[in-house]
């Protein structure tokens, strides 16, 4: 990749877990703190903002994440909308269709369509469905997707799904469709997706390391397909701290981790686990024992080869490897697992704003 910052501008979008700390707060509080959130994003010139998708646990409150994207498009006229994502195999692949594009119209084209096969023992087990069928499931439903927004007319005869002659109503306001991006760090699925194009979304859970290399991967596969990857938006989610020193910045990080129950959201129930056979479901070999282990990284592992945090030069020299890497797009996680006062949170993501994002416009 170029050494140069300006060889392509920098996106810089925000992710929302809407994550309920303790019973201490209503999910209503939830809401109202996250979509306070939002709008400071769109006074600060974000490029947008992404709601993640969650079922059956406090760790993430927004089971529709279209209704929720909906209300936000109503609020705001520059951000992009992303789902950050859709659990495909949840859902019946031609209703996500007609969602996703009747968003599209009420938020006139903003709308960032993140789709994933989702991981969470607990969300699959409450829909009775099998998550060893996730990628098959997730496959299909992605070519049913397309299929009816590339289609005037389509008709899907499949394992998982079946459709009658469909005509999509509405369509989309972006031809061919809205930009997708699919979750996926593991080689096996960056090879998958990129021989289609299909830009990634690199997991905040992953090191420099592995997000570098399924860059590289990318874009290598994509280019030998064919396929134009000088224009792709390759989105990389990292948490992301930013103090005026880098020792104020390790401080907050101590304090962070130690207020930090990791156990509430790395366990059995966000483990990729069968329920059936009690391993690790078929498809999700290259995670096995992320969850199960806790999560229990250390702060100097955090520091140099998870997280973009520090002051403003390290983490603006951080951005620019992320770059360099392949990548043109950060989605920052500023603390969302974490109760984060607002005033707070809104100190931290204006100076972000305005110490780091003009140094790639």
């Amino acid at each position: 990749m170029s050494d140069s910052l300006d060889q392509r501008p920098m996106k810089f979008s925000a992710f929302l877990l809407f994550h309920r700390p303790d019973r201490s707060n209503t999910i209503k509080e939830v809401y109202d703190y996250n979509i306070r959130v939002a709008d400071l994003l769109e006074e600060l010139g974000f490029d947008g903002v992404w709601v993640s998708e969650h079922h059956f646990r406090d760790y993430g409150t927004v089971p529709s994440i279209f209704t929720m994207l909906g209300y936000l498009a109503a609020r705001t006229e520059n951000l992009r909308l992303g789902t950050g994502v859709v659990v495909l195999p949840l859902h019946n692949p031609v209703h996500v269709a007609e969602q996703a594009a009747q968003l599209d119209v009420m938020s006139n084209g903003r709308l960032e369509l993140g789709i994933g096969r989702g991981y969470q023992s607990i969300e699959f087990d409450g829909y009775a469905m099998d998550l060893s069928e996730a990628r098959d499931r997730f496959d299909e439903g992605l070519d049913v997707i397309t299929g009816l927004f590339t289609n005037d007319t389509y008709q899907h005869e499949g394992k998982y799904y079946r459709t009658g002659d469909a005509a999509l109503s509405p369509r989309p306001l972006q031809k061919p469709y809205p930009p997708l991006h699919v979750a996926a760090v593991s080689p096996e699925t960056v090879e998958r997706y990129a021989k289609r194009g299909l830009p990634i979304l690199a997991d905040p859970a992953a090191p420099f390391k592995k997000i570098k290399g399924a860059a590289e991967t990318w874009h290598r596969i994509a280019g030998e397909a064919g396929h134009n990857t000088a224009e792709a938006d390759l989105v990389v989610s990292r948490s992301v701290w930013l103090a005026p020193t880098v020792e104020q910045a390790k401080a907050d990080q101590d304090h962070f981790e130690a207020a930090f129950d990791r156990s509430r959201i790395f366990n059995e129930k966000s483990a990729p686990i069968d329920s059936k056979t009690g391993a690790v479901a078929k498809g999700f070999e290259f995670w096995e024992g992320r969850y199960l282990k806790g999560g229990e990284v250390g702060n100097d592992f955090r520091w140099d080869q998870l997280e973009v945090i520090g002051d403003p030069k390290r983490v603006i020299g951080q951005v620019a490897m992320l770059q360099e890497f392949g990548y043109n797009h950060l989605m920052c996680d500023f603390g969302s697992t974490r109760h984060i006062p607002f005033d707070e949170m809104s100190k931290a993501i204006t100076f972000f704003a305005k110490e780091v994002m003009p140094a790639f416009r």
